[in-house]
């Protein structure tokens, strides 16, 4: 596979769309896991998807060869979502972090609730208190430097991370007691 690869990257560097079309047949499907991600719609995911390749056919002459072509297949379609959602999202991953979500609100609830239900509850925050909770509950920044990255005052960081938990509580209550009145 790495002489193909190789012969495909050659290829692509020529500006040969056969080669061009390869390459995105044989990294599409992982990529766009990657822009669904970061995007959180089918929609979004394919434009950052079409832009990440444009991206990779128009830099393919910088890839060395010095290391692992996915990885920098995947630094470009990283970077592509982050553009697309700079000037209004902060994104985050937060599939790798749902354990200490669930950490965040251990000492709060008594109850197991699924993983997949609380990344639901954070995604249906507002922007705001979505990007503040994720950046201090799973990142792990400081009021200091959250309000130094979006701009906003320390005070606005607090506040906007107080709503976000009581909004979050009341989902995962709700949540529960529905559970309960089921069993």
């Amino acid at each position: 596979m790495a002489d193909t690869l190789q012969h495909i990257i050659n290829g692509c560097r020529e500006r040969n769309p056969l080669a061009q079309k390869e390459l995105y047949e044989l990294f599409k499907s992982k990529m766009f896991g990657i822009c669904l991600r970061y995007a959180g719609n089918y929609d979004d995911a394919q434009d950052i998807l079409q832009d990440g390749f444009i991206k990779v056919f128009e830099k393919i002459d910088q890839f060395g060869f010095k290391g692992a072509f996915e990885g920098w297949l995947r630094r470009i379609m990283v970077n592509t979502a982050l553009e697309k959602y700079r000037s209004s999202y902060q994104v985050i991953n937060i599939h790798d972090n749902v354990k200490e979500i669930n950490n965040e609100f251990a000492d709060d609830f008594s109850t197991d609730i699924d993983a997949h239900e609380l990344l639901r509850f954070v995604q249906e925050l507002s922007p705001k208190y979505r990007i503040v909770f994720n950046l201090y509950a799973i990142e792990g920044y400081s009021h200091k430097e959250i309000s130094d990255l979006l701009g906003i005052s320390e005070g606005t960081s607090k506040s906007n991370l107080s709503r976000a938990r009581d909004i979050l509580k009341e989902k995962v209550n709700k949540y529960y007691m529905k559970s309960v009145k089921t069993i």
